[in-house]
């Protein structure tokens, strides 16, 4: 599963219900700016990561489709608005990966070892972002991680790096 978060390298942790809102399923809870709304999509087919969610402070829309050769998936939004955010949550696997090997800066999330990259302007530069902050964050699962990509564009960088800060530093597992 991968993370792509803006966090700080300190990992602090942080109560959930202390922000604006609070997102909680069966594997992970954190806390988020209520003007961002979540949105999960069924996805049919078999794919090589589990999208868990998408948060964002847009309207977004089915991100992926079904053909006789299998599922493709994009992006939940054509082009991020000015001060706009999406934050992409999704558990991935492949044979080999490692923590060790992933680029970044080592930090931990939720009590867990994971690296943090950003670049400008990323693979968001796809939907218009000034800015992708990609977190891998390492699960007990050999080979696993949760990924989380933060896709944010200005006016308001600075903002936005602290509000996925504050999400990052909230965020609790609840699998073992």
């Amino acid at each position: 599963m991968v993370v792509l978060l803006a966090i700080s390298a300190a990992g602090c942790g942080g109560d959930p219900s202390k922000a604006g809102a609070t997102f909680h399923n069966g594997f992970l809870a954190f806390g988020y700016p209520a003007a961002w709304k979540p949105s999960a999509f069924k996805i049919a087919g078999e794919l090589h990561f589990s999208p868990v969610l998408y948060l964002s402070s847009q309207s977004l829309h089915q991100p992926c489709r079904t053909k006789q050769r299998g599922t493709v998936c994009g992006w939940p939004v054509d082009r991020l608005e000015p001060g706009g955010a999406l934050i992409v949550w999704e558990n991935r696997g492949y044979p080999g990966w490692s923590l060790d090997a992933a680029s970044g800066t080592p930090l931990k999330v939720g009590g867990r070892a994971a690296k943090q990259l950003v670049t400008r302007p990323g693979q968001c530069s796809a939907i218009g972002a000034d800015e992708t902050i990609a977190v891998a964050i390492q699960r007990p699962i050999p080979h696993n991680w949760t990924a989380v990509t933060a896709c944010l564009k200005g006016p308001g960088l600075a903002k936005s790096e602290r509000e996925l800060d504050a999400l990052l530093a909230s965020t609790r597992f609840l699998e073992r």
